[in-house]
């Protein structure tokens, strides 16, 4: 069976003279491309087939894991099928169906709230602007770019999560700490049609390779044109 976390044989060759030193305009669509090829499988991680539950899923994912995230919308799916259920349903029933998941009370009050607004103000139906998307209660600017970019094939902007956010400081494509920042330098630096690729493959390659705490540079595929490599005796692990 193949490593999941081997680097790919067959990804594309970084271009001779571009190295780890050369500015980040030049690096970055290379380290994309590369990361593309080693990563094929890197799409959004939660389980959904409707913009509702690609809504309620990424609303349910902060500070947990998107596998149980996953167990527990299969659950709540099943139960409560769409906003109106959800509206419908009592606080109590719906803390019991995600109880399983970190700061799940207040997941269950923004639930019930988001579902009341897209029943009465937007016919039941998931809206598609980020001005709508933010104005639902529990909805910040990386929940909105989740379901605008995979529910409605729009890229409005970059999904900073901290795997985005760690490996664009370690990358040096920003320097920054705030997410919206971060977001606006990573807007900047990749053209529109490659956002969602971005955050999608900068999250696996978190996952799989560039751990927080223990980077593994040894195995990592784009190590020649990272500035943090602990390779090349860099110790950058912000």
């Amino acid at each position: 069976m193949t490593d999941p976390n081997a680097a790919a044989s067959d990804a594309p060759a970084i271009p001779a003279g571009l190295t780890r030193e050369r500015g980040k305009t030049l690096r970055a669509p290379v380290i994309l491309d590369v990361l593309a090829v080693e990563l094929p499988d890197a799409v959004i991680a939660l389980d959904f087939s409707t913009t509702w539950e690609l809504l309620v899923a990424t609303m349910l994912s902060a500070q947990s894991t998107d596998v149980k995230v996953n167990e527990v919308t299969r659950v709540l799916f099943a139960e409560l099928d769409g906003p109106a259920a959800i509206a419908a349903a009592s606080l109590e029933r719906i803390e019991g169906l995600i109880g399983q998941l970190g700061l799940f009370r207040q997941k269950a009050k923004n639930l019930k709230a988001t579902a009341t607004i897209v029943l009465t103000e937007h016919d039941g139906e998931v809206p598609d602007r980020m001005e709508d998307l933010l104005a639902l209660p529990g909805v910040a600017r990386k929940t909105a770019n989740v379901v605008l970019s995979n529910g409605f094939g729009r890229n409005e902007g970059v999904v900073v999560d901290t795997h985005v956010a760690r490996l664009s400081r370690r990358l040096r494509f920003t320097r920054e700490q705030d997410p919206k920042r971060i977001e606006r330098d990573l807007m900047r630096l990749f053209p529109t049609q490659r956002w969602l690729e971005v955050s999608d493959l900068l999250i696996h390659h978190g996952r799989r390779t560039c751990d927080a705490r223990r980077p593994r540079c040894e195995d990592c595929v784009i190590e020649p044109l990272c500035p943090s490599s602990q390779e090349a005796g860099l110790t950058d692990k912000r």
